[in-house]
């Protein structure tokens, strides 16, 4: 039986209360499509999640990824839609590379950003992002064992969090 459902729990050290612990829960809808809640305890705050994979990735053509969730890390609240490009570069570059890049929405600041970033598969189990949000940079290692995962991440490239995340 496939995984629908996925949990996951984060910590950021030296961050705004809502930022600072994160749990979320989702499902999967479509292959393409999940929907979930996300919730901050320490500000006692639920949103909405969503990721639609609107168009696959082709040999040609990038994937289309069109989603919400809270606003980005550093806000007190809002909420953020986006839409990114990504494309796995492992064929063209023999190098296990995914970039992306989009724009995004933030409801707290009323604006869009322009956000990016780059996945880097070492190995099946161990992989690195490094995301853009529009304003900062956020380095994340993370190690992956069957349905888990855990991270460790950089906010703002300085401030330490961990996250664990199970899927079922």
């Amino acid at each position: 039986m496939e995984d629908r459902w996925a949990a996951s729990i984060r910590a950021i050290d030296d961050q705004i209360p809502r930022a600072s612990l994160r749990l979320t829960l989702t499902y999967r809808f479509l292959p393409t499509l999940t929907g979930g809640l996300e919730y901050n305890p320490k500000v006692n705050k639920v949103s909405p999640l969503a990721n639609w994979l609107a168009l696959q990735e082709t040999e040609r053509s990038p994937a289309l990824i069109l989603g919400t969730s809270s606003d980005r890390i550093g806000t007190p609240s809002g909420q953020s839609f986006y839409a990114t490009l990504s494309k796995n570069l492992k064929r063209e570059l023999h190098l296990p590379v995914a970039p992306y890049a989009g724009v995004a929405y933030g409801t707290y600041e009323d604006r869009l950003r322009f956000i990016g970033g780059l996945s880097i598969g070492f190995t099946e189990w161990l992989s690195a992002l490094i995301v853009y949000d529009g304003v900062n940079w956020h380095p994340t290692f993370s190690v992956a064992h069957g349905r888990h995962t855990g991270t460790f991440l950089l906010v703002n490239g300085q401030d330490p969090g961990v996250a664990y995340s199970v899927n079922f």
